[in-house]
């Protein structure tokens, strides 16, 4: 064994140990996903939401900043809830974590919460559920109201008969058919704990909650529960999808603007809810 040369730490180096303690921070953020390219990074000139969190976090801590993300979001999906956490030598004040990095971003992010976690805590292995809302306007008519924030359908949508077909979906199955063509994850297979399809005057609510999500899987099961309750497919043609295993037998992929995140629970308590729902709508 070949042993170290240096000699015992003295109380400078020890000093110096503890100047550079390595802290774990775990945010709470929302965002407008309409201006960005999705969640993650792809270059300096491609607005993402982390390109911009992380440079808004790097000004604070006066260094670089990586987040790690609970889950990543597709172009123009929003975020009430997403969870991300990094590692820093800086020594900040929680409520510096949050307003000195909100007044670095710009209005279409904001950091809501902010908590230590230890540091084996990932924001991504750690997370037990992710939680998404689908909001549908359905109306003849268009809105002019918050059109970046629901999907408009103009076809007469039965909410019972989404919610019935949508039960199908419940329990750990193989959601080939739901998921976009590209999607790189090794296994189809993922686990839906619950979802729930309900009516609030003209919007229509798909709220749905599983171990994790397959690329597009939620738009995906929105476009198709857009079909039943329109009628044009049958209830059973839900679980007819899923056993099919054939992506192309399924409805078009529903517009990005009416998905939201909205929650990720974990094991311990980190300090901020698991769920926080859009601000105008009531749970």
């Amino acid at each position: 064994m070949i042993r170290s040369k240096f000699r015992k730490p003295t109380n400078c180096w020890k000093n110096w140990i503890n100047i550079y303690h390595l802290e774990r921070i775990a945010l709470g953020i929302s965002y407008n996903g309409a201006p960005y390219h999705g969640w993650q990074y792809q270059s300096d000139t491609i607005p993402t939401v982390q390109a911009a969190l992380e440079s808004a976090l790097s000004s604070i801590a006066n260094s670089s900043v990586r987040v790690t993300c609970a889950g990543r979001t597709d172009t123009g999906v929003h975020a009430t809830h997403q969870v991300v956490n990094f590692t820093t030598d800086a020594d900040r004040n929680i409520n510096v974590w949050i307003n000195g990095t909100n007044s670095q971003l710009p209005s279409s992010i904001s950091v809501t919460h902010a908590s230590p976690v230890s540091e084996l805590f990932n924001a991504r292995h750690s997370a037990t559920t992710r939680r998404y809302l689908y909001i549908i306007y359905n109306a003849r008519v268009r809105s002019a109201l918050l059109p970046e924030y629901m999907t408009r359908e103009h076809r007469v949508l039965d909410a019972e008969r989404m919610h019935e077909a949508a039960q199908a979906l419940i329990g750990e199955k193989d959601f080939t058919s739901y998921r976009a063509a590209n999607c790189q994850s090794r296994t189809a297979m993922r686990n839906v704990i619950s979802i729930n399809v309900s009516r609030q005057g003209n919007l229509i609510l798909v709220d749905i909650i599983a171990n994790a999500f397959l690329l597009h899987m939620v738009r995906n099961i929105a476009g198709v529960l857009l079909d039943v309750g329109a009628g044009e497919k049958p209830v059973a043609w839900v679980s007819e999808l899923l056993a099919c295993r054939d992506r192309k037998k399924g409805s078009k992929t529903a517009p990005p603007n009416g998905l939201f995140l909205i929650g990720v629970t974990y094991d311990t308590d980190i300090g901020m809810p698991s769920t926080v729902w859009p601000h105008f709508l009531r749970p």
